[in-house]
């Protein structure tokens, strides 16, 4: 068990110095820091930007392994969040953008954690009473991308990164390729709450006190290799494709579901194509940064034994 307390935080999953070195098994106890880089006493500690925790070193980790990473816990540590009011403009129809214009830029929001619920701290005409069920969730995770590339925490790719899928939160287990030695994972962004696409820009963005364990899977044969970022929860397993537009990122995530079936459970891929094509459901992940997100999400109860 490792507890880190972050003193530094990164706004590109790269190459940078490593935080704690850890082993496949270790379970890290940690926190992140707010979208705007705001802690758990509200302070400005980090630029703004989707600061990370992180890099992780993992030994022994080298390209061509998976990286599993179990999600224990994603608890806000304040009882502040914040939010932009306003649609992002690719969200609606052209001619409908101006009317986003006029729209205020920042909702406040009261996280309740004992009662399990965030509100708004000040209401908005319409919608006075509206009280969401809290579902934290890390908007950011993932792996430094290969060939020493740095690529900003706002968006996403092969490594993971800024995906801001809601259900990527506690009972979560999340599968990535190793892409460099010691895999050097991430993790912030973390929200109280958040809609498919996050359409606003933005979830309920909060700072948040977070548990994983890690686990290495190494001498993966190549036809079974973790190519875009995989999950799995006790009900289903997923898989994410980023790409703009968003038919490349439905592509991305399609193929890796039929890699997953054939590897895993045994598929020939007429029979991977009928089960994607009559049983697959697909969730809409980040659509406001410059990648796009789309999850190939299969109910276990469909799945033949792996």
């Amino acid at each position: 068990m490792h507890r880190f307390v972050p003193s530094s935080f990164c706004n590109t999953f790269g190459p940078h110095e490593t935080v704690l070195s850890i082993v496949s098994g270790d379970v890290v106890q940690t926190s992140t820091v707010d979208a705007a880089g705001r802690d758990s006493r509200d302070e400005l500690v980090a630029e703004r930007g989707n600061p990370l925790t992180g890099p992780f070193f993992v030994r022994d980790a080298e390209p061509g392994d998976t990286l599993i990473v179990h999600i224990r816990a994603v608890r806000p540590n304040r009882i502040r969040g914040f939010s932009s009011a306003a649609l992002a403009p690719v969200a609606v129809d052209s001619d409908y953008v101006w009317e986003l214009e006029r729209t205020s830029r920042r909702i406040d929001w009261h996280i309740d954690i004992d009662s399990g619920t965030v509100r708004q701290a000040r209401p908005v005409k319409g919608n006075e009473h509206l009280v969401l069920p809290l579902a934290p969730m890390l908007g950011c995770i993932g792996v430094a991308p290969e060939r020493r590339q740095a690529i900003t925490s706002a968006t996403s790719g092969r490594h993971g990164g800024n995906m801001d899928y809601r259900r990527i939160g506690a009972g979560m287990t999340m599968m990535f390729p190793v892409l460099t030695n010691g895999a050097l994972l991430y993790i912030g962004d973390a929200h109280a709450a958040q809609g498919a696409g996050e359409l606003t820009g933005t979830g309920i963005e909060v700072s948040a006190n977070v548990e994983l364990q890690i686990e290495l899977e190494r001498s993966v044969p190549p036809e079974a290799r973790v190519l875009w970022p995989r999950g799995e929860t006790a009900d289903a397993i997923f898989t994410i494709g980023n790409a703009r537009p968003l038919e490349q990122a439905l592509q991305h995530a399609t193929t890796e579901m039929t890699r997953w079936l054939r590897s895993t459970y045994g598929l020939s891929i007429e029979a991977a194509s009928i089960l994607i094509g009559q049983a697959c459901d697909y969730d809409l992940g980040n659509m406001f940064d410059p990648a796009y997100t789309m999850v190939s999400v299969m109910e276990k109860r469909f799945l033949p034994r792996p």
